[in-house]
């Protein structure tokens, strides 16, 4: 952390590269509009790292509760940074800023599916018979969404994983041991496909245009008593970090996207946060990598706790 004579770390959009996954046009104009939306993380941010830094918790509980404040706080930004927002970009779902405060709940878990979606690409059209969206132009979420239905099969040949489920299982400081989100392909995803259809149907009241054709495979999100225990354990962990120190913060990544609360705007919130809480505790502002949060879902826990662009990140692994 810095000294109080010190300057605050600066943060600014580039510490906030827009994910891939929402770059969704071929249209240099239409992308320049969705990357503008790190100026507005970064401003979040700011505002939250003043905040810490004018209210100097120590460390311990009163720092896990200005974290905590800070987070809810967050969640709030967002929902009100989609009500003013007139619609998404790409086929999908419309647009719903309510969705942006609704708790996740087991009964409705967050379904991501990984692998092919032909909605992402810029142009497509819907094929009934196939259930996909076909045709269109590559964009740059159509190719990291592939590229990640790749790294989850190869999880469950890395794994031996012999049916179709992968658990990801999370290892807290303590020891404790606490079911993450799952990886299902095969039979299990078909099903988690029809399953979240229905589910749809039911909210809007007509049948969704849902690509449920080709070789379905999703991210489940954790369970609901899992998930409260995760987001507690990176509050304890970034409120008890010594300052400087990179590796209670590069868990905590890990645990607050294992631990997702709202039904949309989760990443948003995380890595504004993560980039606030982070220059307030390292003294200097960490850049996160675009895809994160597909990192945390997919490369299980070894494999998504450190990343290259890391602050220090060879302290953390004992290299340095």
């Amino acid at each position: 952390m810095r000294r109080t004579a010190d300057p605050p770390p600066e943060i600014t959009a580039a510490n906030l590269p827009t994910p891939e996954l929402a770059e969704r046009s071929t249209d240099p104009a239409v992308l320049r509009q969705v990357r503008g939306f790190a100026e507005a993380q970064a401003t979040a941010a700011r505002v939250e790292l003043r905040r810490l830094l004018d209210l100097a918790p120590l460390p311990g509980p009163d720092r896990v509760r200005a974290f905590e404040s800070a987070h809810a706080r967050l969640v709030k930004w967002r929902y009100e940074t989609a009500l003013r927002t007139p619609g998404r970009l790409g086929r999908g779902l419309p647009h719903d800023p309510e969705r942006f405060r609704v708790r996740l709940a087991d009964d409705s878990p967050n379904c991501d599916r990984l692998g092919y979606l032909g909605r992402l690409r810029d142009g497509s059209t819907w094929n009934g018979e196939a259930r996909l969206y076909t045709g269109g132009a590559d964009t740059p979420a159509h190719r990291v969404m592939l590229r990640y239905g790749r790294r989850a099969l190869a999880r469950f040949e890395q794994t031996g994983t012999p049916g179709d489920e992968l658990r990801n299982l999370v290892v807290l400081s303590d020891g404790r041991v606490v079911v993450g989100n799952s990886l299902v392909r095969g039979d299990r995803a078909r099903r988690v496909g029809r399953e979240l259809a229905e589910r749809v149907a039911r909210r809007r009241g007509v049948a969704p245009q849902m690509e449920l054709g080709g070789e379905p495979l999703y991210a489940v999100t954790a369970p609901t008593a899992s998930r409260s225990v995760l987001f507690a354990e990176a509050m304890r962990e970034l409120g008890h970090a010594r300052p400087g120190d990179v590796a209670p913060w590069q868990r905590a990544r890990y645990l607050l996207y294992q631990a997702p609360l709202t039904k949309k705007g989760s990443d948003a919130v995380t890595r504004t946060f993560l980039v606030a809480v982070g220059a307030f505790l390292l003294g200097t502002t960490p850049t996160l990598e675009r895809d994160t949060d597909l990192r945390c879902m997919v490369d299980g826990q070894e494999g998504a706790t450190t990343m290259p662009g890391d602050p220090s990140v060879e302290v953390a692994l004992g290299t340095g």
